[in-house]
């Protein structure tokens, strides 16, 4: 409650222990926060994630873990212009990989030009990494939505229609 303001999604994954602490352990500890990867590298990225899905349970706690993690607060408030912010070329690759993974850009395809810029500051194996961390919170966050199991930004773009008359 006190990081998200709701403690919806917990309850529900109170339900299936054994997804839960998968969704815990295999993929945060294991995945997420391994190491291998820049922490304040996956966060910056989850927080993109979070703001372009427009999830308000998502960008209250994704903003405390990337201060946590060390983000300052200039690069928070610079995610949305990040080719303008004060973010490392690596950073802003990772950003831009993240602008093509994202559930509001369907299309959304890592063309030659991204990838050698990803490719500039990344293994193969790193980026491998990167994509399906991406891949797991974009799944995620359809998840909640589907299951309106979070608050919404007033922006969200995934929002059920309301019922015709």
């Amino acid at each position: 409650m006190a990081m998200h303001g709701d403690a919806t999604f917990i309850e529900v994954a109170g339900h299936n222990p054994v997804m839960w602490q998968w969704y815990l352990q295999d993929f945060y500890q294991k995945v997420f926060y391994s190491g291998r990867l820049d922490r304040r590298l996956v966060e910056l990225v989850r927080l993109r994630l979070a703001n372009l899905h427009g999830c308000a349970f998502c960008n209250r706690a994704d903003t405390a873990a990337a201060r946590a993690a060390g983000v300052p607060d200039s690069q928070i408030e610079a995610l949305a212009d990040y080719e303008q912010g004060p973010f490392s070329d690596a950073e802003k690759a990772a950003l831009a990989l993240a602008d093509v993974m994202v559930l509001t850009n369907p299309k959304g395809h890592v063309d030659a030009d991204l990838h050698a810029r990803c490719r500039a500051h990344f293994s193969d194996g790193e980026l491998f990494e990167l994509g399906m961390i991406m891949a797991v919170l974009c799944g995620m966050a359809k998840f909640i939505f589907a299951f309106d199991l979070v608050e919404k930004e007033d922006y969200c773009p995934f929002t059920p229609e309301a019922p015709s008359a």
